[in-house]
């Protein structure tokens, strides 16, 4: 009965909006029953997959302008979360770890392994944790508008007044608010809008008509309760495993967190780009969805090229090789080989140094953020501001770490040469330190 009556509610909504939220032909919907509930989930197209993660106030249906953009060269997956839009509404695991486990069963029923992550808003949080912890199956990451628990100025972010609605919940709230939905999300409509406007009367019936369902309001105020927990969690996640490595695009409304994105996500990951939805507040596909779908879909096109890049070793042996230059050590005898990109320019690179045996490179910073990972023979690699051998940590073949932006490493061969694969955002660039 339920179900009958949020399809009906969808249905009306959806008239009410003229057409506004209709996925295009290529979209089938799905219900997928996992981690004991069921998402409902839109998928279209072929190519590269991408998953769009939606937030509060809205569901799956914001994306329709990014999703009719994408699904031309992608497999484009659209959710609702937990609780929300027309995915059952479970009594708990509202938790983002949990989330995550959601969006794991949906990509495993669609038997899609890798994915890029598109997020806004309780999204991003959902999202945070699904690639903090399945690291292997995210390709890139875009983060809109919205802090994730526990990750940079969190503390600072919550003293917002305008946040009052993170703490607020439970019974009391869920019977002051029933039967007036549209009255308690028109405050967030309008309260996070630049121009209040360009969310409209149509978009605002269809969520109010979906926020409406029965249990579909105490699973909002779940996402927020979780928040504490969420914290821990994924303060936990960095802890254990490191800073992200894949690319990530913190996106911000120009008239909402703007450059605050990148400020949050650099806490957590390694190779950040900063990015602003101009002219906008926090709802970006309602105020600007013109200028976010151009800026996802350039972020994507980018990594795709990126992704796309396959060398063989014999291909490699004959591609032009130097020695120093931007973002390589400048010693004498090292090879280096740029695989990817152009290291002396804006957008990601990478770049293949080989280093003789018995080479010592001294301490020395780098501008960006670099990961790399040892290719073969023995390499080791310390941090600190002035080369020890104390300080090394030997690496065989398979090893990854990191060279964050400004902090000081060095590395050295001994009795055998190694090859390393380094990869950063350029313009990079080498300053060695003066201890």
């Amino acid at each position: 009965m339920k179900t009958l009556l949020a399809l009906v509610l969808a249905s009306v909504s959806l008239s009410a909006a003229a057409g506004e939220f209709d996925f295009p032909a290529a979209f089938t919907t799905r219900d997928i029953a996992t981690n004991g509930t069921t998402i409902h989930v839109r998928v279209g197209g072929k190519g590269p997959a991408v998953l769009l993660l939606h937030g509060y106030g809205e569901t799956g249906d914001m994306w329709v302008p990014l999703a009719a953009d994408l699904v031309r060269d992608h497999t484009v997956i659209v959710p609702d979360l937990r609780g929300m839009g027309l995915s059952a509404k479970p009594a708990g695991g509202f938790d983002k770890k949990n989330q995550a486990a959601d969006v794991v069963g949906v990509l495993d029923a669609l038997k899609i392994e890798r994915v890029s992550v598109v997020t806004h808003d309780i999204g991003n949080m959902v999202g945070f944790a699904f690639v903090a912890q399945h690291r292997d199956r995210a390709t890139s990451f875009v983060l809109i508008d919205a802090p994730v628990p526990g990750i940079g100025p969190w503390e600072e972010i919550l003293k917002n007044p305008l946040l009052w609605h993170f703490r607020f919940g439970g019974p009391d709230m869920e019977r002051l608010v029933a039967g007036r939905e549209r009255i308690y999300l028109d405050r967030f409509w309008n309260e996070f809008s630049a121009h209040r406007e360009r969310f409209n009367e149509g978009a605002r019936q269809h969520y109010a008509a979906i926020y409406a369902q029965p249990g579909a309001m105490h699973s909002g105020f779940l996402q927020f309760a979780a928040f504490d927990q969420d914290a821990i969690d994924d303060v936990a996640y960095i802890k254990k495993d490191g800073k992200l490595a894949m690319p990530v695009y913190a996106l911000g409304g120009e008239k909402s967190f703007g450059p605050t994105m990148a400020v949050v996500m650099r806490e957590a990951a390694i190779n950040v780009t900063e990015g602003i939805v101009p002219d906008s507040g926090h709802w970006i596909m309602e105020e600007n969805p013109t200028a976010t779908v151009s800026l996802v879909r350039a972020f994507l096109d980018k990594q795709g090229v990126s992704s796309q890049v396959r060398l063989t070793p014999a291909e490699i042996a004959t591609m032009a090789k130097g020695g120093a230059g931007a973002g390589t050590s400048g010693v004498e005898g090292i090879k280096t080989t740029t695989l990817y990109g152009d290291p002396t320019k804006p957008g990601p690179y990478t770049i293949e140094i080989r280093v003789p045996a018995n080479t010592r490179i001294q301490a020395h910073t780098h501008r960006d953020d670099r990961s790399a990972v040892v290719v073969s023979g023995r390499w080791f690699f310390g941090y600190g501001d002035t080369a020890a051998d104390a300080a090394v940590k030997e690496l065989a073949p398979g090893s990854f770490y990191l060279e964050p932006a400004g902090v000081a490493h060095f590395a050295q061969t001994h009795a055998e040469p190694a090859v390393v694969y380094i990869s950063g955002m350029g313009p990079t660039d080498t300053i060695y330190t003066t201890r």
